[in-house]
């Protein structure tokens, strides 16, 4: 059983890391260089607790559970699992690996938090790679639920199965990634996003607060609940994906974007249609329309409340 868990760098991500497994009865101890940084991380867990004891349903944190130490073989010698979240350098983090798997037990899963790095080359010298895994969680750790598991090519099974069911246990929704790829998976897709708002805003075309308005007021509303290709399963009507491919298309080919879309072949069009149809679990765009309109009205409802406080 995983219980005592070591957090290799404290900061945003791994104080995020610290608070949320503290909020479920793990044992962490914590490493980084400097003694003062301990004082940082216990008023960051001071002023997060009210949203995390909300969130889990929790009364209180038993601070200790934590401990801070200076010294990266006090922090990983006995750990159960660890979790690395140092800078985003493929040298920093191959020599910390090397380090980290000479001295921590040889069957313990290390974890790094990086956001796009290929864990087979930040695990290159490692001993035993076979344990070794990348977990990319999302800021804030301790609220948001999705990580991405993304294993090397040294990586087992075994151990994949290992950390996905020890992110469970502190109440995340993991995505195993079938191959390992620059970027995983939602950075590539908040990249993407990105790169074509900054053209929109080079050319002249809108301002940032223009963008900003229109992910948070179209897109983004949905996307909260079913991501893309959910939403758009929904703009085909009765048919779904299938009639939805059909009628748009062919507008991948206008040069909307500074993005080149893929061709949309035969071979692709049935794995984004039986894949839509997998998610909709048998349910017809009617009762799924049903319930993403009763959502965004409630979200909308919860998200005023909170948006007319930033835009004041």
């Amino acid at each position: 059983m995983i219980k005592k868990i070591a957090v290799i760098g404290t900061g945003v991500i791994g104080i995020g890391w610290i608070i949320r497994c503290l909020a479920h009865n793990k044992k962490v101890i914590a490493f980084d260089k400097d003694l003062k940084l301990e004082k940082k991380i216990l008023i960051e867990i001071k002023r997060a607790w009210p949203f995390v004891k909300k969130l889990f349903n929790k009364k209180k944190i038993n601070l200790k559970n934590f401990k801070y130490v200076t010294s990266i073989k006090e922090a990983v010698k006995d750990a159960d699992f660890i979790q690395e979240c140092t800078t985003e350098n493929y040298k920093i983090k191959t020599n910390l690996m090397n380090t980290i798997s000479e001295i921590a037990k040889p069957n313990v899963i290390i974890s790094s938090s990086s956001s796009g790095l290929l864990p087979t080359r930040i695990y290159s010298k490692c001993k035993n790679p076979a344990r070794a895994i990348i977990g990319h969680p999302f800021n804030p750790v301790y609220l948001c639920p999705g990580v991405e598991i993304v294993a090397g090519k040294k990586t087992k099974k075994n151990f994949l199965n290992k950390a996905n069911k020890f992110y469970k246990s502190i109440s995340m929704n993991p995505i195993i990634i079938k191959k390992e790829l620059p970027g995983y998976l939602a950075d590539r897709l908040q990249e993407a996003l990105w790169r074509e708002a900054l053209h929109i805003i080079n050319d002249g075309y809108a301002t940032t607060k223009d963008l900003d308005r229109v992910i948070e007021d179209g897109p983004g509303l949905r996307w909260s609940l079913m991501g893309t290709f959910l939403t758009f399963h929904l703009a085909g009507g009765k048919t779904g994906m299938k009639h939805m491919l059909k009628q748009f298309g062919p507008a991948l080919k206008l040069p909307w974007t500074k993005l080149k879309a893929p061709k949309l072949s035969k071979k692709l069009s049935t794995r984004v249609i039986n894949g839509t149809k997998q998610q909709s679990k048998g349910k017809s765009v009617s009762s799924i329309s049903n319930i993403r309109d009763e959502y965004l009205v409630n979200l909308q409802k919860l998200r005023k409340k909170y948006a007319d406080k930033i835009r004041k």
